[in-house]
């Protein structure tokens, strides 16, 4: 069976925010450097960033987590403002992404806010990966949607936040990340259910 996209949830066009990125960033993108290599990128230096958190290297851990996470929206801008939106991409970039928040949930999250919101926000996300996977079998691909897109900005925030906290022994953003990490979880939801739709 040959593989399908839904074009309902598939969007090529750029977002709002594709066009701010690129002004900046897009002329600093070679031609040669493609969304999927950021991609890989994103896959080659989530381990490092993991290592820096469960090691306590919060200062630079933070720094390097920033920048990594930024690969998503940097990749994303790149492959819908040069139409370079691939198979591979679709399936594989959210991927990068929920090891990067999943890894980060669970070094931190765990140990200052929970295992009980750290449980939620892991299988959401592993229900995330095997409903990809599961439509991918099935030959329909479906790539992320706002709802998830918005759920995946929401987790990096409430991580930096949280970091900026422990770096600053600031207990009161402990509250705050803990807030924008349930918030993110109901976009999370969303984004599950109107992809079963």
């Amino acid at each position: 069976m040959g593989q399908i996209i839904n074009l309902d949830c598939v969007h090529t066009k750029p977002y709002w925010t594709d066009y701010l990125l690129a002004k900046i960033f897009l002329p600093l993108t070679p031609k040669w450097l493609r969304p999927n290599h950021l991609t890989i990128l994103r896959f080659v230096l989530t381990p490092f960033v993991l290592w820096l958190l469960w090691t306590g290297d919060y200062k630079t851990g933070l720094a390097a987590f920033i920048i990594v996470a930024f690969t998503d929206a940097w990749d994303g801008m790149v492959a819908r403002m040069r139409q370079q939106i691939t198979i591979w991409g679709t399936i594989y970039d959210p991927v990068a992404d929920k090891i990067l928040i999943g890894g980060a949930v669970l070094i931190l999250v765990v140990k200052h806010l929970g295992l009980p919101l750290a449980l939620v926000i892991v299988i959401l996300e592993l229900l995330t990966i095997g409903g990809a996977f599961y439509f991918k079998l099935k030959g329909i691909l479906c790539p992320a949607i706002i709802w998830g897109k918005i759920k995946m900005l929401l987790q990096v925030v409430a991580t930096v936040i949280l970091l900026t906290g422990m770096i600053g022994n600031w207990s009161v953003l402990f509250g705050v990340a803990y807030i924008i990490f349930i918030i993110s979880i109901v976009f999370g939801i969303l984004s599950l259910i109107r992809r079963g739709a």
